[in-house]
Formats: structure tokens, sequence, C-alpha cells
């Protein structure tokens, strides 16, 4: 299956979520190149980027359980890059 290029931001609201994100990121670890976090103390949120090389369902499997985890807001951007 072909392999595309993408990062997934995320923000997230409440840190009650922060391990369910860790566990999802560390089960799709081998398809992460690298990945950002920065906490926003003045706005009590954290925003991370992942960068992926992954195929195309693993990189959507990837963005739907993180979008359905409560008070954490997703999107996927692709490159064109095939």
């Amino acid at each position: 299956m072909e392999s595309r290029i993408a990062q997934i931001g995320i923000i997230v609201e409440n840190t009650d979520s922060a391990e369910k994100i860790n566990s999802l990121l560390h089960d799709y670890g081998d398809f992460i190149i690298g990945r950002m976090g920065i906490p926003y103390r003045k706005r009590n949120i954290s925003i991370i980027s992942v960068i992926l090389d992954a195929p195309s369902d693993i990189i959507s499997s990837l963005s739907g359980k993180l979008g359905m985890l409560p008070d954490v807001s997703i999107k996927t951007v692709y490159s064109k890059l095939r």
C-alpha cells in the first residue's frame, strides 16, 4: 500500500485525555516521524503536532481515534507528495 506524509494537529483542552493520546501515539509509533508538544499555560491547553509517513488507512485510523476523545480537536493535512 502507498505511503503518505501527513501532519495531525491536536489541541487538548483537558489534560485528562493526555494518557489516552500518548497511548494511541505509542501504538502508531512505527509510522511517526516526529512529534512536538507545546503546553500553552495561559489558555490551559496543549497543542501537539504529529508527523507521519504511513498508508492513508493508518493515518485515517489514528486521526479518527484521536478525534473521538473528549476535549480533543484534531485536523489532518496530507502532503501532495506521493
